[in-house]
């Protein structure tokens, strides 16, 4: 990867609609290469795809919550069926396996309300197979929350 792949990117990240003939100029190559360079970040998998983001506020989303989850046995079987059952949870921004805690998982989760976040918690993340322990924390503010990656 060279500067220009680099380049085109840092401006993905930035705006995922940018046009080819844009991108191309701001990185400072022609359409043609430009546009080679960027079928070829797909096809490598560096650019997985394309999404856009949403203001969680104006949807109604205004808890978000970091939860710790424990685990009974720390089994393969144990650990693909709580990731199976998580995938499937809308409400799951992110599951992270984690080591050095007191906890096997981190999840952020997304939420309408305090209620909401009950019913999440009681009815759905303590019901998986092998949840022993659950400890919350709720976001106040984010000071940063960024998705785009550094390319260097």
């Amino acid at each position: 990867m060279d500067r220009y792949d680099k380049a085109i990117l840092e401006q993905l990240q930035i705006d995922g609609r940018i046009s080819n003939q844009e991108l191309a100029d701001k990185v400072g190559l022609s359409p043609s290469p430009c546009l080679r360079r960027v079928r070829a970040l797909e096809e490598s998998g560096i650019i997985q795809g394309y999404s856009a983001s949403l203001d969680a506020k104006k949807l109604g989303l205004t808890l978000t919550a970091i939860i710790m989850i424990s685990m009974d046995r720390h089994t393969p079987e144990r650990f693909a069926n709580f990731d199976r059952v998580i995938h499937d949870l809308p409400e799951v921004l992110e599951c992270l396996l984690i080591t050095g805690q007191d906890a096997d998982y981190q999840l952020k989760v997304v939420v309408h309300d305090m209620e909401d976040f009950q019913r999440l918690l009681l009815e759905k993340i303590t019901r998986i197979e092998g949840v022993s322990g659950v400890h919350s924390s709720f976001v106040m503010r984010y000071v940063k929350s960024e998705s785009a990656l550094p390319v260097r």
